[in-house]
């Protein structure tokens, strides 16, 4: 076969400020790259340059030249690695994606907010109302002495706290809380990306070039939650924007978390538009919104559970979200 490289003049822009340019830059490709045109075939060479430097929190790609010539490859991390890595198709042998990652072990983490009466998560929405049902003082005559027991209803909207929305939330066909698998919510190898000094609300698909993401819960820190329950909290929040979205489905991810008030862009501007919602949802993968406490995480080697009650025809319910560190 005949090897084939790129050889480019590219600016890279990182969305904490700063940035990267390259000229006549010399990258390995892979056949299903070399046989792409215009485009399409600048897009997948600028995830392959920021995959093979191990780029994070990248904002923009731009690539002034580009020519492809026939070299012999010279890459040490091997085409065919981030070629996978860059979420192209590559021989099974070479889908290192698939690996099974060891389960670390270690500290529990806390990534929920608590649920009390009043608690305001989203404008518009019910506020918790919690009340006795029996009390303490009424248990006793029904018990031997110094037996006595408290029996409390809550009365409150699913989408309440630290939730997790099934694909029910957003599909009448689609499957309920009763329907997910503990496999689908429990110790997930989680992917942490550290976004809390973005200057951009929209998290694009350049941010996640730099990892494999197949088979993991991908979490959103942006730091939003540090306004969780206030008037602040509602405007000009964080979200994954389309082409995140879209790059997430691709990969295969499982579960996508995010610790703003909604995964999509939630302003009038938006048009009431939620490609995330629908897309994540449509491909099965589980929504969690609301979390907290992320930036004690590492970026990669945590495990995440989420998991919410098996409630029969009901799309969204609050979970007990947390993290075991490895």
């Amino acid at each position: 076969m005949t090897e084939q490289r790129a050889v480019l003049d590219a600016t890279v822009s990182f969305l904490n400020g700063g940035g990267l340019a390259v000229e006549d830059f010399r990258l390995d490709l892979p056949p299903a790259i070399a046989q792409t045109k215009g485009k399409a075939q600048q897009q997948e060479v600028g995830r392959l340059l920021v995959t093979h430097l191990g780029l994070a929190m990248v904002g923009e790609i731009r690539i002034t030249k580009l020519e492809i010539v026939r070299e012999q490859h010279k890459g040490s991390r091997g085409i065919l690695a981030a070629a996978a890595a860059a979420g192209l198709e590559v021989p099974d042998s070479a889908a290192h994606a698939d690996a099974v990652r060891p389960r670390p072990a270690g500290v529990l983490v806390e990534l929920s907010h608590p649920i009390r009466a009043g608690l305001r998560t989203y404008p518009g929405l019910p506020e918790p109302v919690i009340r006795p049902f029996l009390t303490r003082e009424d248990s006793r005559p029904k018990y031997a002495e110094g037996t006595e027991f408290a029996m409390d209803i809550i009365e409150m909207v699913g989408n309440t706290g630290t939730y997790l929305d099934s694909p029910y939330h957003r599909y009448a066909g689609g499957g309920d809380l009763a329907s997910l698998t503990l496999e689908q919510l429990v110790d997930l190898p989680a992917e942490v990306f550290h976004l809390q000094d973005s200057t951009e609300r929209g998290i694009g698909a350049n941010v996640f070039l730099d990892r494999e993401l197949r088979g993991t819960a991908v979490l959103l820190h942006t730091g939003w939650d540090r306004h969780f329950a206030t008037e602040a909290y509602t405007k000009d929040a964080p979200y994954l924007a389309e082409d995140g979205v879209r790059y997430l489905v691709e990969q295969g991810v499982v579960l996508v978390g995010i610790d703003s008030i909604n995964i999509d862009d939630t302003e009038p501007g938006s048009g009431g538009a939620r490609p995330a919602h629908s897309l994540l949802l449509e491909a099965g993968i589980q929504v969690v919104e609301h979390l907290t406490g992320l930036e004690q995480l590492p970026a990669s080697g945590a495990a995440f559970t989420a998991t919410p009650p098996l409630v029969e025809d009901f799309a969204t319910f609050p979970v007990r979200a947390f993290a075991r560190l490895p």
